[in-house]
């Protein structure tokens, strides 16, 4: 049941959000205990407003059609900085932050976020071997290779 009522939220997301070309899904999960997520963001980011306008026109559809039939508490945000990157579009968006990409065989990469193609990302690492002075090196990544890529948030 949880899946059917995921992929009707989307629906219903990409509905509310189709006349703003600039608002994309990220993901929509039903948590145990009826925490349903919905994580919506934009090319320049997604306001409190938005969010509280997809979350009443997805919580009055839901109502509508008695999609859910257990208590739940649906839950409209922006994804934080503690979320990975899902999409293509949100690895774009974060072009020239800095990134750490975890590796499906555990290896860890942080730099810039030079480049995003279809296939592959590109990033810009500093590289500090034992009594060296560091060196930049370009490392393309595919998306195969990659288990999670999070934003990092420099305080400097």
């Amino acid at each position: 049941m949880t899946t059917s009522v995921e992929d009707r939220v989307k629906v219903l997301v990409e509905a509310k959000i189709a006349d703003r070309e600039d608002l994309f899904l990220v993901g929509v999960k039903m948590h145990p205990g009826g925490r349903l997520e919905v994580l919506v963001d934009g090319d320049e980011g997604i306001g409190i407003q938005e969010c509280a306008e997809i979350s009443r026109y997805v919580g009055f559809q839901l109502e509508e059609e008695d999609a859910i039939d257990h208590a739940y508490r649906l839950e409209v945000s922006s994804p934080g900085v503690e979320t990975p990157l899902a999409s293509i579009r949100q690895y774009k968006k974060n072009t020239g932050r800095n990134v750490q990409v975890v590796l499906n065989d555990g290896t860890i990469k942080e730099g810039a976020l030079l480049e995003v193609t279809d296939e592959h990302i590109t990033i810009r690492e500093k590289i500090k071997e034992k009594g060296k002075k560091a060196v930049e090196h370009q490392s393309t990544i595919p998306f195969g290779s990659i288990k999670t890529t999070k934003v990092l948030i420099s305080f400097k």
